[in-house]
């Protein structure tokens, strides 16, 4: 499959819609779903007795999918492809006890999950969106998409300081948005508010996983329009090009291996959970495949051990105000084709063959990639990509796009590089 020369935009356009769409990690696996029902795939219960027919399966759990698409005639033994991604992002996430406010103000208590850029969430109008379980057992999702709550930045004749030493945010004080005016805080009025958007029954909501995010929509940006700017693209864009790169191979007519996304949660804040790369969702989904199809132990250790894996995730480009922060060899341009993100202490899980296994998908592509490594002063940052090549043996290599403005509110990539992407994605799992 070769890449263009210039911008597929039916490409692009369609991230922009997956990632206004996808508010939540519990949205996108929604999204991810219904993609992959269109092309074939069919969802499978973890509680019932897998068969091993082929043809495209996906599990869903929570904020993780885990999607693969058997070929007619698979061996038990065969061997994977997986690209490996992650559901979740930075952001302000909803307390147990929500309702709270002073002075007058209404506010929402909430938390930080994983490592935002706080000031990016100041004076953002955000919506509210994510999963409430309800008292008979069932979940439904929620996406209040509108301006909804805002958390206000402190006026600088307030705070004369901050223009010279910088803003200095506390985050139990200072992150806690307003949702409105009253005195008369009372527990439960998020939660009813939210049983009257969905027109459920009062306390019918019994449990919540909720966040905030910005309601503006993803846009191009610049003379040309060669960027795009929008949240959640760490890593949406990756979750996004692995669904269109699965559908794609699934449709080939030849495979000799068996094609993956495994797609996890909670990598922002170390994917120790079981919908995380640290549990054993993936390990487990692909043990029962092959016994599915009448293998056995031997076949599972030989399917392993044939296994590759593509952990992509968002990297940095090259920034222009702080070049310095970068390795001065090592300067990854927007819209330069994905990058091969590399560190010798494991932060990163490339090796040598791991890179030639990269390099010939995107040869077969024609898309150029990039090389990645941090600069020796700066701590590097890592991936489910360490964590995957350890817990089930599988050679993994860290991949992804180079963006700006990473755990931002709001991030920067170049408009070609999503497309190039999936394009090497495509080449990788088709083998």
């Amino acid at each position: 499959m070769s890449a263009p020369h210039r911008l597929d935009r039916g490409h692009t356009d369609d991230l922009m819609s997956f990632l206004a769409a996808s508010p939540t990690p519990y949205h996108a696996v929604a999204n991810a779903a219904e993609r992959l029902e269109k092309a074939g795939f069919r969802q499978v219960s973890e509680t019932d007795a897998w068969e091993g027919s082929s043809g495209g399966k996906y599990v869903l759990r929570g904020g993780a999918i885990i999607a693969w698409y058997v070929p007619e005639g698979a061996a038990p033994h065969t061997p994977y492809r997986i690209v490996g991604a992650h559901t979740d992002s930075p952001n302000l996430r909803v307390k147990p006890l929500p309702d709270s406010g002073a002075h007058g103000w209404r506010q929402v208590a909430v938390e930080i999950y994983g490592g935002p850029l706080m000031n990016s969430w100041l004076d953002r109008d955000l919506g509210l969106a994510g999963r409430l379980a309800l008292r008979d057992g069932s979940t439904r999702l929620v996406n209040v998409d509108r301006p909804l709550l805002r958390v206000p930045q402190l006026a600088i004749h307030l705070d004369r300081a901050v223009s010279s030493d910088g803003l200095k945010l506390d985050k139990q004080r200072h992150l806690q948005p307003i949702w409105g005016l009253g005195d008369d805080v009372r527990d439960g009025d998020l939660i009813a508010f939210l049983e009257e958007e969905l027109g459920l029954a009062a306390g019918e909501v019994t449990g919540w996983d909720l966040m905030t995010h910005s309601v503006e929509a993803p846009a191009y940006l610049g003379r040309d329009k060669e960027l795009v700017a929008g949240p959640r693209m760490d890593n949406l864009l990756s979750v996004h090009a692995g669904v269109a790169a699965l559908t794609a191979a699934s449709s080939g007519s030849e495979l000799s291996y068996i094609p993956v996304l495994a797609a996890f949660d909670h990598e922002e804040n170390g994917s120790q959970s079981d919908t995380g790369a640290d549990g054993p969702l993936l390990g487990g989904v692909l043990e029962r495949s092959v016994f599915a199809r009448g293998g056995s132990y031997e076949d599972r250790a030989r399917a392993f051990a044939g296994t590759v894996c593509l952990s992509s995730d968002t990297g940095h480009a090259v920034h222009p105000n702080y070049a310095e922060r970068h390795d001065p060899t090592h300067h990854p341009r927007v819209n330069g084709g994905p990058i091969l993100k590399v560190n010798v202490n494991n932060r990163y899980a490339t090796d040598g063959s791991g890179r030639a296994v990269w390099a010939a998908a995107c040869e077969r592509a024609g898309v150029p990639f990039q090389s990645f490594v941090s600069n020796n002063s700066m701590p590097c940052g890592t991936t489910i990509g360490p964590i995957t090549a350890a817990r089930h043996g599988i050679k993994t290599v860290d991949i992804g796009v180079a963006i700006l403005s990473m755990h931002s509110v709001r991030e920067l990539c170049g408009a070609d590089d999503p497309y190039l992407l999936a394009n090497a994605l495509v080449a990788f799992l088709e083998g």
